[in-house]
């Protein structure tokens, strides 16, 4: 350890966190703007300080009084089996670094008050399926990198990643688990093969069930993460993508165009309107409603969202969606299914949303809150809705 430069690290860190505004923009978009303008410091700095504010903001609400270095030296016992910073600041939790995450809760609950439980925020209204304790522990741990192999790529892929020695675990047959911040783009084979998209999102299309010639609307398209995995399970369906901000969409045909996917229709569509303004009395054999909000269940990519988020923010949440279904529902077909989704572990997006479906003449089929959280992914909720004959 180099505590001269060890020290010059944590000053730098203290000024981070003071130049960072919470809720303003992304913390990976913040990191790569500090860097640029802190040139002087070199590729060992940049990574330090990443990780230390990563770690830092997994501690959540969770002992908001502490000083801040205090604080990074407890994120950092908790995520990490070494740490210079713990073995400076706090010698003794050094000495149990090695600990099951169990063992430290504990001693950390005996030494300073901590309850894991103040880490998440409205942790009592999380939806009844998950076990919060698995949950939280989660949070500790960087989620995995997964990777959605494209039909007929599996061989190429698999081959290039054995050969370079790339460590990977495979799931069913188009399904990769890889350790995040695994660097792909220097070989020039894998282009165009896989998708980086969360393993619970693929699973979501387990609740397609599309059949060619169908038309399928994806309502909340974003950059097309769903829509590609159901025209490539699905080929042959009709479909038709929107969402409310054209610069996604136009993210959303650069992956279409590397995908080799031409035929689809796009529209810009604000949801929170009726949409039959733009649609007119189209009406679809199936929608996909991947609808806005919290992604609280993929916090454990973002931590920094844990100290932005209120009861105001959900309601909000809850209320748009509550208007997108009512109005997304007119355009589907009667007997014809409605794949809602979020990445939330909140109740009041999930569970309570299929009840307010149901008021609208929907009746729930199948749903599952998929527990990402059990294999280092996202945790999502999936719901397939029937629309009801009149």
């Amino acid at each position: 350890m180099n505590e001269k430069r060890l020290s010059q690290q944590l000053r730098s860190f203290e000024r981070l966190l003071d130049t960072y505004v919470k809720g303003k923009e992304p913390l990976s978009r913040f990191l790569t703007l500090f860097f640029k303008e802190n040139r002087q410091m070199g590729s060992n700095d940049r990574r330090t300080l990443s990780r230390w504010s990563y770690n830092y903001f997994r501690l959540g609400e969770g002992l908001p009084a502490l000083p801040v270095l205090e604080r990074l030296t407890i994120a950092e016992y908790l995520c990490c089996t070494e740490s210079d910073v713990v073995a400076l600041l706090d010698p003794a939790l050094s000495h149990t670094i090695t600990e099951t995450i169990d063992g430290k809760l504990l001693l950390l609950a005996n030494r300073f008050s901590f309850d894991v439980h103040e880490v998440f925020p409205l942790i009592a209204r999380v939806s009844a399926d998950l076990d919060t304790g698995l949950f939280l522990k989660s949070l500790f741990r960087q989620p995995k990198l997964f990777l959605r192999l494209r039909p007929g790529a599996e061989s190429i892929v698999l081959k290039c990643l054995e050969r370079n020695q790339i460590n990977y675990e495979r799931i069913g047959r188009s399904c990769l688990a890889l350790e995040n911040g695994t660097k792909l783009d220097q070989y020039e084979e894998l282009r165009g093969m896989y998708e980086v998209q969360d393993r619970s999102s693929q699973q979501t299309g387990d609740y397609f069930e599309a059949k060619a010639g169908e038309k399928w609307w994806d309502a909340c398209a974003a950059s097309g993460g769903k829509s590609l995995l159901l025209m490539q399970t699905y080929p042959g369906v009709n479909l038709l993508v929107s969402d409310v901000r054209s610069s996604i969409l136009r993210n959303l045909d650069e992956r279409f165009e590397k995908a080799a996917i031409k035929d689809y229709r796009r529209k810009i569509i604000d949801l929170t309107k009726d949409p039959s303004i733009i649609l007119g009395n189209d009406t679809f054999d199936g929608i996909i409603l991947d609808a806005p909000c919290s992604g609280s269940g993929t916090w454990g990519r973002t931590p920094e969202m844990m100290q932005q988020f209120s009861e105001g923010k959900l309601r909000y949440f809850v209320d748009l969606q509550r208007r997108i279904l009512q109005n997304v529902i007119r355009h589907l077909k009667v007997n014809k299914p409605l794949i809602y989704i979020t990445c939330s572990v909140y109740g009041a997006e999930n569970e309570e949303q299929v009840a307010f479906a149901e008021k609208l003449g929907l009746r729930l089929e199948r749903a599952t809150l998929l527990k990402g959280y059990e294999n280092r992914a996202d945790t999502m909720f999936v719901a397939r809705l029937i629309k009801n004959p009149l």
